[in-house]
């Protein structure tokens, strides 16, 4: 594994939190790690990222790849709506698939998608757009490569 440089993204517009999104595909977390603190205005995840950029598009399936602990964190936070999300199963594990913005008719506010596998959302609505990727030193090699190619039969 090589020696990467944690990454520290900010996202104050749509082509910011794109490359974000990126980063973030196939990211997992669960429910306990999603985190809404109200008088802060401020929601957060922290979530094992796959490291996307330290693959080549070469790269043998049977290569081990690596996983970051993470906090991705959304300030001016004005509410929370989820969709197919439940702390009721703690051992139940959500994989991102990416983050999306909608302008509000009146900028610059408005509702942040967050998207993961099997239909489940979050969606926050925002003052504006405020997206911090931070990663931790914490990372370790995984055999497992996120892949989204349909299984042949």
């Amino acid at each position: 594994m090589a020696d990467m440089k944690p990454l520290r993204l900010i996202a104050e517009d749509k082509d910011d939190l794109t490359v974000i999104s990126a980063a973030i595909q196939d990211a997992v977390t669960k429910a306990e790690h999603l985190k809404y603190e109200a008088r802060r205005h401020r929601f957060s995840i922290e979530l094992n990222r796959f490291r996307w950029e330290e693959t080549s598009g070469k790269r043998r399936k049977k290569e081990p790849g690596a996983r970051v602990r993470s906090l991705l964190a959304f300030d001016g936070v004005l509410s929370v709506k989820s969709l197919g999300i439940s702390k009721a199963d703690p051992d139940m594990v959500y994989s991102l698939l990416a983050i999306e913005f909608d302008p509000a008719d009146e900028p610059p506010g408005g509702i942040v998608r967050i998207v993961f596998a099997g239909d489940g959302e979050l969606a926050l609505e925002v003052e504006a757009l405020d997206v911090t990727l931070l990663d931790s030193e914490y990372e370790w090699t995984t055999r497992h490569t996120p892949s989204h190619e349909r299984r042949k039969r």
